[in-house]
């Protein structure tokens, strides 16, 4: 890291004109998730750092939430992500979290409509994440949500920039895997779950980018 700087001042650096006139403008989180929500859904798996992700206008769920907690950093929320963990049929989704008068919020890119922006109005974590609960699903339409990571506080990657190196994305990752993690559903009430409806799951899909979903094999019965 450059002596003095910290991540957000090496990112700053970087910046264009051009780039700071547009972060100026996303001064609240619901604005921070218009822009998420106007970039393109990636296809490719490439762990992008939010300096890439702002100029290549692209990012999946991953990279988004790490864009969106450092948008969130530059409005003085701490920069938080945590992971929303599925079964074995689908893929997991990262929230930037931010917490206003003791609410919790996030902030998301998805290919789900409902698996994007929530007010803060969530009196704790597992509160807000059981709000993805009905949006979480694969395209057979089963719920697929299990559990949670804790929250990372990714002001533990100072030192690698992570701000600006796409690098330093893999080492979040890898904390992610590890965390600790916090189960939502006994085996009694998996057995039970019901298939999303046909109109819901069509709705969720609405604006989709279909090739960067997650493709199970026949739906087990």
């Amino acid at each position: 890291m450059a002596k003095g700087l910290t991540a957000a001042g090496i990112f700053d650096q970087a910046l264009t004109k051009a780039e700071k006139r547009l972060l100026s403008r996303l001064d609240s989180p619901d604005k921070i998730q218009l822009f998420l929500d106007g970039l393109s859904y990636a296809r490719e798996t490439v762990y992008r750092a939010p300096l890439r992700v702002l100029r290549e206008r692209t990012c999946q769920c991953f990279d988004g939430a790490v864009f969106a907690a450092a948008m969130l950093q530059r409005l003085r929320y701490p920069a938080l992500i945590l992971d929303l963990l599925p079964n074995d049929r689908d893929d997991d989704h990262v929230l930037a979290l931010f917490r206003r008068d003791d609410y919790w919020g996030a902030v998301a890119k998805s290919n789900f409509a409902g698996l994007r922006f929530r007010e803060p109005v969530y009196r704790d974590i597992r509160e807000l994440v059981m709000s993805y609960f009905e949006h979480y699903y694969n395209l057979h339409r089963e719920k697929t949500l299990r559990g949670y990571t804790y929250p990372l506080a990714l002001k533990t990657f100072e030192r690698q920039q992570w701000m600006t190196l796409d690098e330093t994305m893999e080492l979040i990752a890898e904390r992610l895997d590890s965390i600790r993690r916090v189960q939502l559903l006994t085996r009694p009430m998996i057995k039970r779950l019901s298939l999303v409806d046909k109109r819901s799951c069509r709705a969720g899909l609405y604006g989709a980018n279909m090739a960067g979903l997650s493709r199970p094999p026949g739906r087990k019965r």
